[in-house]
């Protein structure tokens, strides 16, 4: 589309020069003056990321991108050498102003230091394709700027900008291209992943097209948060069974810590971003996110074939799964991810007095450690006291195909 674009543009060029005699004197410089103008902006707006920095980036830690100029097949055809792309980091406020000025100012200074950040912008015959591929880039620091009052450095937004200077043939108008990449968060120690994952995720869900970088709302509707965690969700553990109604009814009550509301009057609430990842939830060292994400990580590692075949309830409050199995016989069981620990599952179980009185145990959490050593299928054959999965499923029956074949002594 963009080459079709500039054939329209200089064959309007031609037209225009081959009726100059006719045109009035002041009106021609008008026309060309109108004609660089348009050529540099469908030249501006065809370079462009191809190929994504991660978005979570780690100093000293090697990275992938490319960029891609659309017309470069068409308008570099007779440059004497390859141009040259740059790489530079840098921060919101430096990305701010780049938009205001409609990518006419160049940068002043970069915000960290990249190394091997030139790359040739070259055109490959056979695919017809213009990139500069940056195959191992490598951030060796960063430079924080001022935070905004509470913000952490795992809430600080940067892009990488790539820019070059280009000579288009046959016109032969220098023109100054530039791109940012999408938000990134720079994280020195991987226990910052968490949290700038979660930075990344609301700025890719909540985020408006066309914005002034990287502004985000604060606010955002709660059925957009629950269409964001369900993608999130079957996208990290690869699985096409994403969330149910009763989940994103409990996650409500996790995150806004009410128990009272019905599931309808949750979906007319806002969630904020300290409610996400923030504010610690009640009697707990975590946030929402937080304790979210070790699921997915879980889930992920250890339960992906069990959430596949709805074997895990997952998603369920303490409470509510003592009044789902009070009037079930002894030995009914589910699953659900642990409350009080990052990333666990426990099994809750019931259990018959003489009197015919029930209770409700729950075995201590699993985490991904354990089950690495033991799966989850094998860990229920061994207990005895499990005996159906709920509602009335025999446990052989729902796990049979998650038992490993061994000897048994």
């Amino acid at each position: 589309r963009c080459e079709n674009l500039v054939e329209v543009y200089f064959l309007l060029q031609q037209q225009v020069m081959a009726a100059s005699a006719e045109l009035e004197p002041e009106l021609l410089p008008r026309l060309l003056e109108r004609f660089n103008e348009v050529l540099s902006s469908l030249v501006k707006s065809s370079f462009l990321v191809e190929k994504q920095p991660p978005q979570v980036l780690k100093t000293q830690t090697k990275f992938q991108a490319s960029v891609r100029f659309l017309l470069g097949p068409r308008l570099l055809k007779a440059a004497p050498k390859p141009y040259v792309v740059r790489a530079d980091m840098v921060t919101e406020k430096q990305a701010r102003e780049l938009e205001l000025s409609n990518y006419s100012n160049t940068l002043s200074e970069s915000t960290g230091e990249i190394l091997h950040n030139t790359v040739a912008l070259e055109t490959n015959p056979t695919s017809g394709t213009c990139c500069a591929n940056f195959k191992n880039v490598l951030l060796k620091k960063i430079k924080r700027c001022e935070r905004k009052g509470s913000e952490s450095v795992t809430e600080e937004k940067c892009a990488v900008l790539f820019s070059t200077n280009v000579a288009l043939t046959p016109s032969d108008i220098s023109i100054h291209l530039q791109v940012l990449s999408l938000p990134i968060v720079v994280i020195v120690h991987g226990n910052q992943d968490n949290n700038a994952k979660a930075t990344v995720l609301w700025d890719n869900a909540f985020s408006d097209t066309e914005r002034v970088p990287f502004v985000v709302a604060e606010r955002v509707p709660w059925e957009k948060m629950c269409d964001t965690l369900n993608l999130k969700f079957m996208a990290e553990v690869q699985t096409t069974k994403g969330l149910l109604k009763e989940h994103y009814f409990f996650l409500a009550q996790k995150i806004f810590n009410d128990h009272s509301a019905s599931p309808e009057d949750f979906q007319n609430r806002h969630v904020s971003w300290a409610q996400f990842n923030k504010e610690i939830l009640p009697g707990r060292g975590f946030t929402f996110w937080q304790w979210f994400d070790g699921v997915l990580d879980l889930t992920k590692r250890c339960l992906k074939s069990y959430w596949s075949d709805r074997l895990i309830m997952g998603f369920i409050s303490k409470q509510y799964v003592c009044k789902l199995l009070s009037m079930e016989p002894e030995g009914t069981f589910l699953l659900r991810f642990s409350d009080s620990e990052i990333g666990g599952v426990t099994i809750a179980y019931v259990i018959r007095g003489k009197d015919g009185s029930s209770q409700v145990e729950n075995i201590q959490p699993f985490s991904a450690k354990d089950l690495s050593i033991r799966s989850l299928g094998d860990r229920i054959r061994d207990l005895g006291q499990l005996r159906n999965l709920y509602p009335n499923i025999p446990k052989d029956q729902a796990f049979g195909s998650h038992y490993n074949s061994e000897q048994r002594g």
